[in-house]
């Protein structure tokens, strides 16, 4: 087994132990034993616990990072109820695929100490902060019910944190990621959204992204009327 090999090898194992025994309980001797590991070959690749779990933390987190796509509002081939979906159902996979990280980032790392705690509000600031820009470019094209973007931010993180903890640590019943974007995205049509079921009032070629008067919807009945049989 190469370095690279050996380091991924203590870094599962390592998440393991903290998932199952929790950052304090969890010792250096449970993390080489899950490994089959001498002490010494731990500390040849990590300074201490800490080190083992700030670099699983940070993984994890850059993994979201990069989950979390930008909504572009004028993309011609997906509307913005597919991007919103698409969205959803990567961050909700991420974190289903990966029960052991889900609980270590909800119920570990929080307050661990003053460094990990700026670690994790630059994160979610960062998250915010997107929401917070799509939610007024979804304003500005009448798909978004006006209010402040940054309190819809928030609430939306909210729910998503607070639903992945009773999915992953409470309810035994696993659901899909699938079955949750769809509650979840109806949680969000119900509340601040402005974006039919099935996305058609979202599509940039309906002549107009969100028509409350219904014009739009009738256009399309109109040419699909006119169209030969």
């Amino acid at each position: 087994m190469n370095r690279t090999e050996r380091r991924a090898q203590i870094l599962a194992r390592a998440r393991d132990v903290f998932s199952r025994r929790g950052y304090h309980a969890a010792k250096i001797e449970h993390i080489v034993t899950a490994a089959g590991v001498a002490r010494g070959t731990f500390y040849l690749y990590f300074e201490d616990k800490r080190a083992v779990f700030a670099e699983l933390v940070d993984r994890f987190l850059a993994q979201l990072h990069l989950a979390i796509l930008r909504i572009d509002p004028n993309d011609p081939a997906r509307s913005v109820g597919a991007q919103v979906r698409e969205n959803i159902v990567r961050v909700l996979s991420l974190f289903l695929q990966d029960r052991a990280m889900t609980k270590i980032l909800l119920t570990d790392a929080p307050g661990l100490d003053l460094e990990f705690d700026r670690k994790l509000q630059a994160v979610y600031e960062g998250v915010h902060n997107l929401l917070a820009e799509s939610f007024a470019e979804g304003q500005s094209l009448g798909i978004v019910a006006p209010g402040d973007t940054r309190l819809f931010a928030y609430l939306t993180v909210g729910a998503l944190k607070e639903l992945l903890y009773q999915c992953v640590l409470r309810d035994p019943r696993q659901e899909s990621a699938e079955a949750l974007t769809a509650a979840v995205f109806a949680f969000l049509r119900a509340g601040c959204l402005r974006i039919a079921e099935d996305d058609r009032a979202a599509r940039p070629d309906a002549g107009t992204v969100a028509d409350t008067s219904g014009t739009a919807r009738r256009r399309r009945r109109g040419r699909e009327t006119s169209r030969p049989g």
